[in-house]
């Protein structure tokens, strides 16, 4: 079922969409709605491509995080590394996943093990998110895109990871997530 059909399935319709704003990475679209008790609305969605994150565990149970400076929010965030390509589409996530772990922190996976799915901000935006655990790591060179030059990586215990996690240090909430989908399913 398209995602049109599921609204109006849902009772919702879509009276009109403008595109008020687009770049390589982002879309703002907005639509003029009839929810199902009849009452117009304003709907405005940011439609973003498909992203993954990783939780690279080593052979020993350290993972790596990333630190990056992040501008809209004006700080530098540890976080797993994530992220999508903008210039390819339909990519199979696990490409995109071990193409951005490697690009990011210089790791390559032998095995890549798909989580589950996530929806990024599904009040506001389209993006989903794959899950993915990394394991039988191997260290090489980053290949850092010219806009991701400050990015540092931080080996880490899985109690340092989850103390910092309490302490209220690590602000990503797409790492947060992907942290709780994999310790929920058991696979750390």
């Amino acid at each position: 079922m398209s995602i049109e059909d599921a609204r109006r399935a849902a009772g919702f319709q879509t009276v009109s969409t403008r595109l008020a704003y687009s770049n390589p990475w982002t879309a703002v679209r907005e639509d003029i709605i009839i929810h199902p008790n009849g009452k117009k609305g304003l709907y405005g969605i940011v439609e973003r491509g498909e992203f993954v994150v990783i939780l690279p565990m080593h052979a020993d149970g350290r993972i790596t995080l990333i630190q990056q400076f992040r501008y809209p929010v004006g700080e530098r965030l540890l976080e797993l590394p994530m992220g999508m390509w903008e210039t390819k589409e339909n990519v199979d996530p696990v490409e995109l996943a071990l193409g951005e772990l490697r690009e990011e922190t210089g790791l390559r996976a032998g095995e890549m093990i798909h989580a589950g799915t996530m929806y990024q901000g599904a009040g506001y935006s389209n993006q989903k998110g794959h899950v993915f655990l990394a394991s039988n790591l191997t260290r090489g060179e980053t290949e850092l895109e010219e806009t991701e030059q400050d990015i540092t990586t931080q080996d880490m215990t899985l109690a340092e990871f989850e103390a910092l996690i309490a302490r209220g240090e690590l602000k990503c909430m797409v790492s947060l997530a992907a942290f709780a989908l994999i310790r929920a399913k058991g696979l750390i």
